[in-house]
């Protein structure tokens, strides 16, 4: 990516901002959740899926390399490590928010 974006190519931008579009997604949600800002639509189902996503990735990176093979190791142990992480703080924080977000509260 980084050499296709040096040669002036559109592609790692299109696929940067896509990326931070739906990390910023889903950073409001796990706000939401948190009751930081208000009350998002499928609030429960969207942090249920955004969890698994990241666990996901977390866990099942060596099936994920065929589709990548440019990237090292490093970069999906670091990456896979990260992911997972992240997925591990959403799941305690859903399972501690599970009823309230339920209930419709804030």
């Amino acid at each position: 990516m980084a050499q296709l974006q040096l040669t002036g190519d559109w592609y790692p931008t299109v696929v940067t901002l896509a990326i931070a579009s739906i990390l910023l997604g889903w950073s409001a949600y796990a706000l939401s959740g948190s009751g930081v800002i208000r009350k998002l639509p499928l609030r429960r189902t969207a942090l249920s899926a955004i969890t698994t996503v990241y666990i996901v990735r977390g866990v099942a990176f060596v099936p994920a390399m065929a589709y990548f093979p440019g990237n090292s190791m490093p970069f999906w142990a670091v990456s896979s490590s990260i992911c997972l992480l992240i997925g591990i703080v959403h799941l305690v924080g859903l399972r501690q928010s599970w009823a309230r977000l339920s209930s419709g509260a804030a």
